[in-house]
């Protein structure tokens, strides 16, 4: 008999739309379910049970929370996270002052049971993200957050973008820290040389293809 062929490793990514702002959660897991939870948008009761029973279901195991960005509608599940499944947060460094931010505002947006929560470690460019048998690469794109980072791989041609990058589409440069200039450099200079058969999931929205973008969205297109 042949010798048995190792088990391919695959990302599997699951996502969720929670609150108003119609904000994209991800989970992303392999084989060995182990599992990272990327930008937990979760507030009411129903939302938290969604993201719960299907990691219960699934047998996951949540070794990891990452904020792409520290807005209001990327982080309200930050602490039910880390309370539930006793993991720490990691953010750009650069963001925490977005992070603190949002306890003096949740209330004004309609959210008055926000839970304050700090950043444990932090996301460095180049860095790595590791769990079970696979890696994230950590790209730095400011310019929608001024610590706003990605998540890049190339084996199977995927980045969760947060909120750089929709589909026919950028993400907005009016809140503090935002700046437009940086965010198409971004966009420009670390994106789109990715490749253009990268599939990208986006903060909200559907996913697109860096190859669309590159060549009709009408912010950032390439001419």
């Amino acid at each position: 008999m042949p010798p048995q062929e190792k088990q391919k490793t695959m990302i599997e990514i699951k996502s969720f739309t929670f609150n108003p702002f119609m904000e994209n959660t991800y989970l992303l897991f392999d084989e060995t379910k182990e599992c990272i939870v990327v930008d937990p948008g979760c507030y009411e009761n129903h939302e938290k049970q969604e993201l719960t029973e299907f990691i219960s279901n699934k047998e996951l195991k949540v070794v990891q929370l990452l904020n792409t960005h520290c807005h209001i509608d990327h982080v309200l599940g930050n602490q039910f996270i880390k309370d539930t499944y006793g993991v720490e947060l990691a953010i750009h460094p650069s963001d925490t002052p977005t992070l603190k931010s949002v306890e003096v505002y949740a209330p004004q947006y309609g959210f008055p049971n926000y839970q304050t929560n700090v950043a444990e470690s932090f996301l460095e460019e180049g860095n790595k993200i590791r769990f079970g048998n696979s890696e994230l690469e950590i790209l730095f794109v400011p310019g929608h957050a001024p610590g706003h980072v990605a998540f890049f791989n190339q084996k199977q041609q995927m980045l969760v973008s947060g909120d750089v990058l929709f589909q026919n589409s950028i993400g907005r440069t009016d809140l503090p820290g935002g700046d437009f200039d940086t965010l198409i450099n971004s966009i420009q200079q670390k994106l789109f040389p990715l490749g253009d058969e990268i599939t990208v999931y986006a903060g909200h929205g559907p996913t697109t293809t860096i190859g669309h973008e590159k060549h009709h969205n009408p912010f950032c297109a390439v001419k």
